[in-house]
């Protein structure tokens, strides 16, 4: 049986070299202090519109990592609701959704606020709202227990599972995480941005409940991360960039979990891809302003409540083609009602067919810059 950090004599003592990430440090800190001027540059409305689409974001691609599929729509209706952005006709909400959009809102909108056991066990609930992980009923708003066996992370069939890791037992969790908070809610000690990297892997080697480790890991370096830049605005998405590198990403959570205390390679990887996440937001960026081209452009034309829904969703990266039985899909209604919808926007110019035809006939918007 492998021997991880947390066994280790000096746990949590984590260390790190600090000549071997200073370059990579002083990058990151610059790119950051270079994204939140621009961000910040920008009226209201592409700011909020900014804000929207990083949340969006973070909220769904840090539940993909964990393999659970968000509606956008929701998420996107849920977050506008609650920082009071009007997106027009708001999409019905799942619970689940709104537990995963309150937990992320709270992190960041309350950063500057003491991350406390109580607010802990909250996030937790708001992740389980019906008390079951799947259809596993789970222990929920506390630390697990071990009355079904130790706390692993395993892959594979059964009968032939692989264990990567294995969480500290139980019995030591009131302990671990009073050492985590204490630290957590502490003065600076180290950079900050350093700190969301620690804090995340911290926490999720503790792994102190049943499900969900992983987001609520991925909200406190969030936090950390807001507190770094005293803004509880976000302007990137620091989960989408884990997704896009979501192997190498348990990769390395392994590796240094059945490591030692020195744990340069995992800071190294965060900050890489902290600095990626950075090149991603400039695409929100250049889709943001995009976005508001486009309605200057159409300015003064009628555009019904649907055909603006779609429309958006086709400027905030629609997946796949646009056909008239999507068009009726996310619009709730008849087959007929979207093809004279679609016709409306191609004979206007603002929709062109594309290439194709017959049953197979897909649309997108037509050039507009």
């Amino acid at each position: 049986m492998p021997t991880y950090i947390h066994d280790l004599k000096g746990w949590p003592n984590l260390h790190w070299s600090h000549a071997l990430i200073a370059d990579q440090l002083a990058r990151v800190s610059r790119s950051q202090g270079r994204l939140i001027g621009r961000m910040e540059a920008l009226g209201f409305p592409l700011r909020a519109e900014a804000v929207l689409q990083s949340l969006t974001e973070e909220v769904l691609k840090s539940s993909e990592i964990e393999g659970e599929v968000l509606d956008r729509e929701q998420v996107r209706s849920s977050i506008a609701r609650r920082l009071g952005l009007d997106i027009g006709a708001l999409a019905p909400i799942d619970r689940d959704v709104e537990g995963v959009v309150e937990m992320m809102l709270d992190a960041t909108q309350g950063y500057d606020q003491p991350l406390t056991e109580e607010r802990l066990f909250g996030w937790h609930a708001a992740l389980f709202p019906s008390g079951r992980s799947g259809m596993t009923k789970i222990t929920v708003g506390a630390w697990r227990t071990d009355k079904t066996g130790p706390m692993q992370v395993v892959s594979g069939p059964i009968g032939r599972e692989r264990v990567h890791y294995e969480a500290p037992a139980a019995g030591r969790l009131k302990n671990e995480m009073r050492a985590f908070l204490k630290w957590f809610n502490a003065g600076p000690s180290i950079d900050p941005v350093l700190k969301a990297a620690v804090a995340h892997l911290w926490f999720v080697t503790i792994h102190p409940f049943e499900d969900g480790n992983g987001r609520i890991a991925r909200a406190i370096a969030d936090m950390a991360l807001a507190r770094s830049e005293e803004s509880p605005r976000r302007f990137y998405s620091m989960s989408a960039q884990i997704r896009a590198e979501r192997k190498g990403y348990y990769d390395i959570l392994e590796t240094t979990q059945k490591g030692d205390l020195d744990i340069t390679a995992w800071l190294q990887w965060f900050l890489d891809c902290l600095g990626r996440a950075f090149d991603g937001a400039e695409l929100t960026l250049a889709a943001v302003l995009r976005k508001a081209r486009f309605w200057e452009v159409q300015a003064g034309q009628n555009v019904s409540d649907r055909q603006h829904k779609v429309l958006n969703r086709l400027l905030d990266g629609f997946e796949g083609k646009l056909t008239n039985a999507k068009w009726a899909t996310l619009t709730k209604t008849s087959s007929d009602t979207a093809l004279r919808d679609i016709t409306d926007l191609v004979d206007r110019g603002i929709l062109v067919r594309d290439e194709g035809g017959g049953r197979s006939t897909s649309y997108s918007l037509a050039a507009f810059d």
